[in-house]
């Protein structure tokens, strides 16, 4: 009777005949919430609710019981159950419950991805530009959101590839669950794999609570794996098995969960080199790359210089509760001019100099942007005296250390990234950084 209610409401709803068939279905397969008589065969409904809370603690269970048994509902309640209900019921009373309960499992899941996620801003966002090559990245965009197919976003770093892995999650159907974005770069393996994946409680030294991953608090969500050409080669065997069959096992843990996930992956690495290189898989490569797309650097849609600057001057003064400022016709042509190898980002941290130095205009002095080849920016630096090799090696290095410490800046002095962009191994930027004293 029960089930017949809740499919006639639309609820996908899986019976069990005892206590020990409901926990071993529990187990194998995902769900939303489980409904339980507090007296079972085999195991009691108090067995169900600690077997669930063990598995997935955000899955809540509602306990239903004789009015004779109230104080053991209490219980119940009191060891982690959402709530009870007494027979006899009516069965709005109960879709109230089953409606509330889950509106609750929604929230404490979205309070602990704003937890784990600070500046994970789920607005849609703000994707500024007029360029052909933009409007074609949109187009292809907007086919590929709708369904569940993993995307790999390719290009240099500061182009903006979490910007359009947000924007395929707000146009997908999954848009209503959680969007978690995780950087495979900036965390330790062994922390990545307990982040990633969970661990159960003393499964390391440290882990005094069962935690649950990054892929479990996104179910039927999406999860955006941003460089994920710097995962370790034993954490990526398990992230192919994740790929493959929808699901995971914590750190420690000795059972399967299943998870219902979008995997979004960026990389500014060339994966193929990398696979030659033997520091990524060439199967998981294959995985992540169903559908490639590849973010065109900045440099190369010159259109979206100037549009882009004006957003990040109408930001900045709001933010910073200036009056609204504009740009030089010379502060313009200076924009447009500049390499911009550090991508949008270093267009961003320009303009936040800019405005912070300038008054009413911006100009070229507030930009700071004098052109490393241009002759009032680097050969005014050069003493002409000795022979050609002499001056010109002086020259080189004169070049190599202003661009390797304007790069260092825009990259915040990460040499990881600023070896990618400079095109040069981490080793020879180390020497050179130590060889040109910019510590």
């Amino acid at each position: 009777m029960i089930k017949a209610t809740l499919d006639a409401e639309g609820y996908d709803v899986h019976l069990a005949g005892n206590g020990k068939e409901g926990i071993s279905k529990f187990k194998e397969k995902r769900f939303d919430l489980v409904l339980t008589d507090l007296k079972l065969p085999f195991q009691s409904g108090l067995d169900v609710l600690a077997a669930v809370k063990e598995n997935n603690p955000l899955v809540p269970v509602i306990v239903m019981t004789a009015f004779g048994s109230i104080e053991t509902a209490v219980k119940a309640v009191k060891d982690g159950a959402y709530d009870f209900i007494t027979k006899p019921f009516e069965p709005e009373h109960l879709l109230l419950t089953i409606k509330k309960a889950l509106e609750n499992r929604k929230l404490m899941t979205e309070n602990m991805v704003m937890k784990n996620e600070f500046e994970n801003n789920l607005k849609f966002p703000k994707i500024i530009g007029k360029s052909v090559k933009l409007m074609e990245l949109l187009d292809v965009v907007q086919k590929v959101a709708p369904g569940k197919t993993t995307v790999l976003l390719g290009g240099e770093s500061g182009t903006g590839k979490e910007l359009i892995a947000r924007a395929i999650y707000l146009l997908s159907p999954r848009k209503e669950a959680p969007f978690i974005a995780i950087n495979c770069a900036a965390i330790p393996r062994d922390l990545l794999e307990s982040e990633l994946f969970g661990h159960e409680r003393g499964s390391f030294t440290g882990a005094s609570d069962k935690k649950l991953g990054k892929f479990e608090l996104a179910d039927k969500g999406t999860i955006f794996l941003d460089e994920i050409g710097d995962m370790d080669m034993g954490l990526q065997a398990k992230l192919l098995r994740v790929l493959e069959e929808q699901e995971l096992m914590r750190v420690g843990g000795v059972n399967k969960i299943l998870v219902d996930v979008r995997v979004i992956a960026a990389t500014n690495k060339d994966l193929k080199a990398a696979i030659a290189n033997k520091t990524f898989r060439e199967d998981l490569y294959f995985r992540l790359n169903v559908f490639p797309i590849v973010i065109p650097p900045l440099r190369e849609r010159k259109a979206d210089i100037l549009p882009l600057a004006e957003h990040f001057i109408d930001v900045y003064c709001r933010e910073m509760k200036k009056e609204p400022k504009i740009l030089t016709e010379e502060a313009r042509l200076e924009l447009m001019e500049h390499p911009w190898m550090g991508n949008i980002r270093e267009l961003q941290n320009c303009v936040e100099r800019a405005v912070i130095l300038s008054d009413r205009e911006i100009t070229p002095r507030h930009l700071g942007l004098r052109s490393i080849g241009s002759a009032s920016g680097v050969t005014d630096d050069i003493p002409l005296e000795g022979g050609l090799m002499e001056v010109s090696s002086r020259a080189s290095r004169i070049v190599e250390s202003k661009l390797i410490k304007k790069v260092l800046a825009e990259t915040e002095g990460n040499k990881t990234k600023a070896a990618e962009i400079l095109k040069v191994s981490f080793k020879t930027l180390h020497l050179k950084v130590k060889e040109y004293g910019l510590e």
